[in-house]
């Protein structure tokens, strides 16, 4: 097999427009493009040069934000301004009681999201967790037992039963291997994979792949040895986690026509409780109470449960 003197680079799972179709290339063209032979493995020169070149194979959870912030950002909505403002004016008042449910239900609205968000970050951390395993690499012509973080592309990897597939791997020999991908595909049942599958069209969906074994899913059945193409948030399994990272807030047609709403609804109550303020003192009421006046039409006026049911509802997925 003649070896490629070219630098292997997988492309960056920020730019999609250049992934490389490993399932699309002839397995000769794979090896030489990666510079390795699956009889040997990598040599300890070559390890070396990957570390340093793409690092540890692992997911990169973002960073967690502070509770407290999460739960303050969460009052950012025109309405629970007003509404949080008026709760603060009846306790100025002394009309707790009004204070209390008008402030309750804008507490209740953050804390509905505030846990929807809350779980969104956790299911990001847990798919970052997913991957890490344990494998058996063939190295310098001898196998190894290596944990999946120390994996670089170009590796050889055994895959077994019960094994949970350490990177994208491009199958090199497969011996009736059914590997599970429900994690990626969202199929229960597993699915046969075949190392003589060569060539596939490169438009092939990702569960048709059969050439292929991704990062996180499992072997239920047969042995298989393959050469890891794909590591850490290159791999599928980290585009995933990186475009649920990337993916803060959830905007969908129902929440941006409710936020034009709320905009929309905030200004013509303000305007009409400016309106009445100053009507009412050109008919001789003192400032004092039309202000009272204003603010009771204001807080009247702002359906105080409209936040939390469209909290709820995006929540249900209604």
């Amino acid at each position: 097999m003649t070896r490629s003197n070219a630098a292997f680079h997988p492309a960056s799972p920020q730019s999609p427009d250049q992934l490389i179709p490993w399932h699309s290339l002839d397995l000769p063209k794979v090896l030489a493009r990666i510079d390795v032979d699956p009889e040997k493995g990598l040599s300890s020169a070559q390890v070396t040069r990957q570390e340093e070149r793409f690092g540890k194979n692992e997911l990169k959870a973002k960073r967690g934000r502070p509770l407290l912030w999460m739960f303050l950002i969460q009052f950012k909505n025109p309405l629970l301004y007003i509404l949080l403002i008026a709760g603060a004016v009846k306790v100025f008042m002394g009309s707790w009681i009004e204070a209390g449910v008008i402030t309750g239900v804008a507490v209740l609205n953050a804390l509905i999201a505030f846990t929807q968000e809350s779980k969104a970050e956790s299911a990001i951390k847990a798919l970052a967790s997913s991957v890490t395993t344990e494998a058996m690499v063939r190295r310098d012509g001898e196998t190894r037992k290596l944990s999946s973080v120390e994996l670089v592309p170009g590796d050889v990897v055994l895959l077994a039963s019960g094994d949970k597939v350490p990177a994208d791997i491009r199958l090199v020999k497969s011996r009736s291997l059914q590997v599970n991908e429900s994690g990626l595909t969202g199929e229960s049942v597993a699915v046969e994979k075949d190392a003589d599958a060569n060539a596939l069209d490169p438009e092939v969906p990702l569960a048709e792949r059969i050439n292929m074994a991704y990062a996180g899913s499992f072997v239920t059945f047969g042995q298989a040895e393959g050469v890891v193409v794909e590591t850490g948030q290159s791999t599928e399994t980290g585009r995933i986690s990186t475009l649920m990272d990337e993916s803060s807030a959830l905007t969908t047609p129902l929440t941006r026509k409710f936020e034009r709403f709320s905009n929309l609804l905030l200004r013509a109550i303000l305007g009409i409780a400016i309106f009445t303020f100053i009507v009412g003192l050109a008919w001789g009421n003192t400032a004092f109470d039309m202000f009272q006046a204003a603010v009771a039409l204001a807080v009247s006026a702002i359906p105080e449960g409209l936040p939390a049911v469209v909290t709820i509802t995006l929540a249900i997925g209604v």
